[in-house]
């Protein structure tokens, strides 16, 4: 009889995830009164591909400067979607008329100001959009679509990437997913662990355009994949057992 216990002990910890390991932002008790970042914007990167739209009560007068009316001429077949701005490696645009702008380390909005006073003294109510058009995040591992996902509003935290991707599977460890972006030229990779909220106040909360999000498999999904665990964690559910086996065969 004890022997069977034993053995449906050893089961049972090896196969099976507790409460913790499973729920989701189980302090969420603590965000009650926490402020939300409402102006958050993306700072623009080499190579990203920026769609810039002018518009004043004169067109005429903005049509020298605007990239979309002069592909939209030349190239009648071409989708206006299609046409933006690649970013250079020194974070520079070419712009028509006004030459080499410098946009990298700047978000949308301060690339609309910018292109906006240089922009004054030909037109004088020119107004300016700026939008990404490959704002993108890779999500990848124990989620149920993995892929790459493109991000229209250019503003997205890391549960709706997750949530865009399926959601975690059931082997999907909740305490440590990576994520990797690169900033000023360097790989940065952060840890997360989202069964708690403190990760909210994170820089890694909102993405940044091609972010890549990896949820690691966890101790059931590694064993379901038929690797062996990690020495440390082996050597911890040993403790446990003979923990069990000293008090019951006393």
């Amino acid at each position: 009889m004890r022997r069977a216990f034993l053995v449906l002990l050893i089961g049972s910890l090896l196969s099976c995830a507790t409460k913790k390991e499973i729920i989701y932002f189980q302090d969420s008790e603590a965000l009650d009164q926490s402020e939300i970042q409402k102006a958050f914007e993306p700072l623009i990167e080499p190579n990203d591909i920026l769609h810039i739209s002018l518009s004043s009560f004169d067109e005429l007068l903005v049509a020298p400067f605007n990239k979309e009316r002069i592909a939209e001429n030349a190239v009648n077949s071409q989708s206006l979607s299609l046409q933006g701005y690649l970013v250079s490696s020194e974070g520079t645009i070419n712009f028509p008329v006004l030459g080499s702008i410098p946009v990298g380390g700047k978000s949308r909005s301060e690339i609309e100001q910018l292109l906006k006073s240089k922009l004054s003294e030909y037109v004088t109510d020119v107004v300016v959009d700026v939008r990404i058009l490959n704002f993108k995040v890779t999500v990848l591992g124990e989620v149920s679509k993995p892929g790459v996902y493109t991000i229209q509003n250019e503003r997205i935290t890391l549960p709706e990437a997750l949530g865009l991707a399926g959601d975690l599977t059931a082997d999907g460890d909740r305490n440590n997913i990576t994520v990797i972006r690169e900033e000023d030229g360097k790989r940065v990779v952060s840890k997360i662990d989202i069964t708690g909220t403190e990760f909210f106040g994170s820089p890694f909360f909102f993405l940044k355009q091609n972010d890549v999000i990896y949820v690691e498999p966890s101790l059931r999904g590694v064993k379901k994949s038929g690797f062996i665990p990690d020495i440390p964690a082996l050597l911890s559910l040993v403790t446990v057992v003979l923990s069990a086996v000293i008090i019951i065969t006393r």
